[in-house]
């Protein structure tokens, strides 16, 4: 994490200090009062009420001079999500939808990236056909007249800005896709994984019901391992992310037919 200078103008605001320290967690396991004062620029007391009040909405485990992370099935809203690594989600977004052809039928899942996704396409102003489950997805791309937007039905579920269940994997189902554009927590060289089974049953459905599968997701997430493991590298036709993955996971997408898009 880079170093915020303190009277810089760059100092983080407290929404994106919670979703860093977030970030961290997935990523590490654990964090230290003293490594985010001085990442951060901040004082350690700010730290430890960020920790606190964290704790206290249920997002991590406090522990001596850190925190620790809850469970592998604790993932952080969308809101909290949509602050970290934005430059680098924005850009893999960008690059995704240049890998949509006009006329395409496309299936969308609910995240932060695939909703950055979702406007960089509306942006393209394409004739396209959507079926998704995120709601922001729907609202980027309804502004388009080109574009028809069809909307799972299932349990909406706040905290992912989305509709989830049985329901919504049936109505999947229905459908045949030219393109699948789905996000993940984690991906290694066993496995796509995320901390929300409900979200990893839609992705599921999506990546069966399609002709070419594309994961997106930002270098962060290389090496991760959550909960459920949504499905193995074969099941994905493609990548798209910001950076080169480590030599092992590089190795294992090749071995498995995966190309990587690396965004610009």
């Amino acid at each position: 994490m880079a170093k915020r200078k303190a009277g810089s103008g760059g100092r983080l605001r407290q929404p994106e200090r919670h979703a860093q320290i977030l970030a961290l967690l997935r990523r590490d396991g654990i964090v230290r009062v003293a490594s985010l004062a001085n990442a951060f620029a901040v004082t350690t007391e700010t730290t430890r009420r960020d920790l606190d009040e964290l704790a206290q909405s249920g997002a991590l485990q406090r522990t001596y001079g850190g925190a620790a992370i809850r469970s592998l099935t604790d993932e952080p809203g969308i809101g909290l999500r949509g602050l970290v690594r934005t430059p680098e989600r924005t850009r893999i977004a960008a690059a995704a939808a240049e890998l949509v052809e006009p006329g395409d039928a496309l299936m969308i899942d609910a995240g932060s990236t695939t909703s950055l996704f979702a406007s960089a396409l509306a942006a393209r102003n394409l004739t396209l056909t959507v079926v998704t489950n995120c709601l922001p997805v729907a609202s980027a791309l309804a502004v388009s007249d080109r574009c028809r937007v069809v909307v799972c039905p299932g349990d909406y579920v706040a905290h992912e800005a989305g509709v989830f269940g049985a329901e919504t994997v049936a109505f999947i189902g229905r459908f045949h896709a030219n393109k699948a554009f789905v996000g993940a927590g984690g991906i290694t060289a066993a496995a796509i994984s995320d901390a929300v089974s409900a979200g990893c049953a839609v992705k599921r459905a999506m990546i069966e019901r399609a002709e070419r599968s594309l994961l997106l997701v930002d270098s962060s997430k290389f090496d991760v391992v959550q909960f459920e493991s949504v499905a193995p590298l074969a099941a994905i036709d493609d990548v798209v992310t910001e950076a080169r993955p480590p030599r092992r996971l590089a190795s294992a997408l090749r071995q498995a037919g995966v190309n990587v898009t690396l965004a610009p």
